[in-house]
């Protein structure tokens, strides 16, 4: 990134090294449509077998993927169970409804995390009247839950839950390996309570695209099938899947450098005045605070760190969202928290907003 660019948006804005350059140059490639790319097949074992699944499918993103999974596992008119706060049922265009013919009903977690008790009694009655309910959906890390991990007990009471009333589970785990680092687990242990799970490499595993789902081998025969039908066919994406794989090799343990950067953020911040934050519910790479409303919104500290060149999108009126990544550091953190400092005691009240997509907040 340059010197002068802080860019916190997202771990989406990453851009891939030199050496996963080299990966891309060098990738063997084929027809993925016809199972015929070595470099796309290699990933899907590898991804597949890292989870402890039987299959995977390659595709474009993380919304791609979820809702493949969705696809995968309901009929038009059934029903999912999501958390308010889900990426599946806000940032994804209304896909579940428009593609597949499937409603949500939200359940109010804590930090987009559910428990047994937000499940019971959602489960829609066997009656003509009603829509069938299929699958719960889980977010792991939550996003705009607040970049929180689930814990792995939580996850298995919900998983067991689900299957003992006849539902499938899908884990929309476009962070999971940050997840997995935050809590201690494996992603093979967390996979174990959920029947498809989708992973996006294009966040913290610095990736320029690319997503993938895993589940059992029917699962993933339909989704492959829905795949195509939602226009996602692949055909020489071996040169992606082979950043995917340098991504895996390398890049997943140094998540834990992301997650400390975030820490040292947002110690930082807190110290400002105007600034509202809980240090102790930083959990990942995603740094979530708040403006005092006496002070402005977030549209307007987004506009005065932007002529500043710290790039950092609004969550909500007075919310605004930090994201570490690979690309930025430890000096470069400091530096932005000295900045929005500076901006909030300039004054932010009277900057201009407008121009931010300021009221459909960034999903990613």
């Amino acid at each position: 990134m340059s010197a002068d660019i802080i860019d916190l948006r997202s771990d989406t804005v990453t851009k891939p090294s030199a050496a996963m350059r080299q990966a891309i140059f060098d990738a063997e490639v084929g027809d993925d449509m016809s199972g015929e790319d070595p470099t796309v097949n290699r990933l899907e074992k590898m991804v597949a077998d890292l989870l402890g699944k039987e299959a995977a499918v390659y595709n474009c993103s993380g919304t791609q993927s979820n809702q493949m999974a969705v696809r995968a596992h309901c009929q038009q008119g059934d029903e999912i169970l999501i958390d308010e706060s889900g990426h599946i049922v806000n940032y994804e265009a209304g896909g579940a409804a428009a593609l597949s013919g499937v409603s949500a009903r939200l359940l109010h977690g804590k930090f987009g995390i559910f428990d047994v008790e937000d499940l019971e009694g959602k489960v829609r009655p066997d009656n003509q009247h009603y829509c069938v309910t299929r699958l719960v959906c889980v977010e792991n890390t939550t996003n705009h839950g607040g970049g929180r991990a689930w814990p792995l007990a939580q996850m298995a009471r919900v998983g067991n839950w689900a299957h003992e009333h006849g539902l499938k589970v899908h884990v929309d785990g476009a962070r999971l390996f940050n997840a997995a680092i935050a809590q201690g687990y494996t992603v093979k242990d967390f996979a174990r309570y959920a029947d498809s799970i989708s992973i996006c490499f294009s966040k913290g595993l610095g990736c320029p695209m690319g997503s993938i789902l895993v589940g059992d081998a029917g699962t993933i025969y339909r989704a492959r099938r829905a795949r195509k039908l939602f226009g996602g066919a692949l055909r020489q994406a071996g040169m992606m899947a082979a950043a995917a794989i340098y991504a895996l090799e390398h890049n997943v343990r140094r998540l834990q450098i992301d997650h400390d950067n975030a820490q040292t953020f947002a110690r930082a911040i807190a110290q400002i005045d105007g600034i509202k934050i809980h240090v102790e519910n930083v959990e990942s790479n995603l740094v979530f605070f708040e403006v005092a409303s006496d002070r402005g919104t977030s549209a307007q500290l987004s506009a005065r760190l932007l002529e500043r060149r710290v790039k950092i999108n609004p969550s909500g009126p007075q919310r605004l969202r930090a994201c570490t990544h690979l690309d930025v550091t430890k000096e470069d953190l400091l530096r932005a928290a000295e900045i929005v400092r500076d901006c909030m005691e300039s004054g932010i009240a009277q900057a201009n907003g407008s121009h931010l997509a300021g009221s459909a907040y960034a999903s990613r």
